[in-house]
């Protein structure tokens, strides 16, 4: 082994927690060099077993002044920036405990590297669930996710990752175990240092243990799918955002997306409501209703026909990056949705929040869509591409004035800048 394995594997005192690069599986190792500027790869990938093990691997990095690559399943690593000369790629994937589950209070503590899969098998059980969608749930884990900030149209009823997070634990750069929040709903203990993680893709700690808000699963549940005219479309979102109705999931969807799920032809869009029966069925003939005065196809999904639906939206959307190899996150004003979508072949927006992805096909079109998103007050920040589209093209594409701001946090969090260098805005 090299020395940088070597030392690892005195650590966690175990031979197979550490792998050689050049003995990687071919999809583990695609996976990281995906997240990879060319050039130098790391020595080792290691998977510590405890949040003690992975502190004194850090504590290491840290002085030996190696480059840390923190991942969980690798599910989400190819996302954001480039990482520059890594050492060694540390995994929290098999530090995936169940810690607590107070069924009473609603919440759950558990360890970054359970997949959230399993968190959601867990809660099923008492009739509850985690109100998050990420991409690739089967695989991702749920430290991932926070690093990440991912989450999709759930966030129209319960918002976003950081709004449902009460507490974490991370490693510090310097291989010091810390804490912010707690495990009750009440506590905001710390809550500004959790909003800092929550989407800080690794850069300033690793996170090794959450605490989330959980939700009782609803009795009822119901799918309106409305699809016609751009101009109709906007005026049915307008709409239903100026209403009463609640539903739990609200998207626009582009005029490709809509015709490869078999919905029917223009622009889409798809609400679900959840609640009790009589709420549900109430909700959901009501926007029907909106439907038919804009002149607008509907029809309402229920039981496996829904499931099967907002299974196939991921789905349909991951199935197209052989055309369109470039996944982008985005945000505009809500109202300006429609005209987005009218621009692109495959793409959501969420119709509340103004958030959504993009599938697109060459640097030339994320160039441009990323000018009209920022003409409407908004961003584009690509999330996977080709390297060598990452190599040429500022992937954050962030004008805002906090860059400044954002080194000096990194500079008091990670001094030696070892975690994640480049993977974050502005090279950080």
């Amino acid at each position: 082994m090299n020395a940088i394995a070597s030392s690892l594997a005195s650590i966690v005192n175990e031979e197979n927690a550490v792998y050689l690069w050049e003995n990687l599986e071919p999809t583990r190792k695609e996976s990281i060099q995906k997240a990879m500027a060319a050039g130098k790869y790391p020595s080792c990938i290691v998977y510590p077993r405890t949040q003690e093990q992975l502190a004194a691997i850090i504590a290491e990095a840290h002085r030996q002044n190696w480059r840390v690559l923190p991942c969980g399943s690798t599910s989400k690593l190819s996302w954001g920036g480039l990482a520059c000369d890594i050492d060694v790629v540390v995994s929290t994937e098999r530090i995936n405990q169940l810690i607590e589950h107070a069924v009473g209070d609603l919440t759950i503590t558990v360890e970054a590297g359970m997949k959230f899969a399993d968190i959601q098998g867990i809660l099923a059980k008492y009739r509850q669930f985690l109100a998050l969608d990420p991409t690739a749930p089967e695989l991702a884990t749920i430290g991932g996710i926070v690093a990440t900030a991912n989450t999709g149209s759930l966030r129209q009823r319960y918002g976003s990752v950081r709004d449902q997070l009460l507490g974490i634990t991370f490693v510090r750069a310097d291989g010091q175990i810390a804490k912010a929040g707690g495990r009750v709903v009440k506590n905001v203990a710390g809550y500004d240092l959790m909003k800092l993680f929550t989407g800080s893709y690794g850069s300033l700690g690793i996170i090794t243990q959450v605490t989330f808000r959980v939700y009782p699963q609803q009795e009822a549940s119901a799918t309106v799918v409305l699809t016609g005219t751009a101009e109709a479309m906007s005026d049915a979102a307008a709409t239903l955002r100026g209403s009463a109705l609640t539903p739990t999931q609200a998207d626009l969807l582009s005029n490709k997306l809509v015709s490869s799920l078999g919905l029917g032809t223009g622009l889409g869009l798809i609400a679900r409501f959840q609640s009790i029966s009589e709420s549900v069925n109430e909700q959901a003939n009501r926007l029907l209703e909106v439907g038919k005065q804009l002149d607008l196809a509907g029809t309402i999904y229920v039981a496996q026909d829904e499931t099967n639906l907002w299974q196939r939206l991921p789905e349909q959307i991951q199935s197209s990056a052989t055309d369109f190899p470039i996944t982008c996150k985005i945000g505009v004003l809500p109202s300006a949705a429609v005209e987005v979508l009218n621009q692109v072949e495959i793409g959501f927006i969420h119709i509340s929040s103004g958030l959504g992805a993009l599938s697109l096909n060459s640097q030339k079109q994320t160039l441009k869509m990323r000018e009209i998103c920022q003409t409407h007050s908004g961003f584009l920040s690509i999330l996977e591409a080709p390297a060598t589209v990452k190599e040429k093209f500022d992937v954050w594409g962030y004008t805002g004035n906090a860059l400044d701001l954002m080194r000096r946090i990194k500079a008091q969090f990670d001094s030696k800048n070892i975690l994640s260098p480049g993977r974050f805005v502005g090279g950080i």
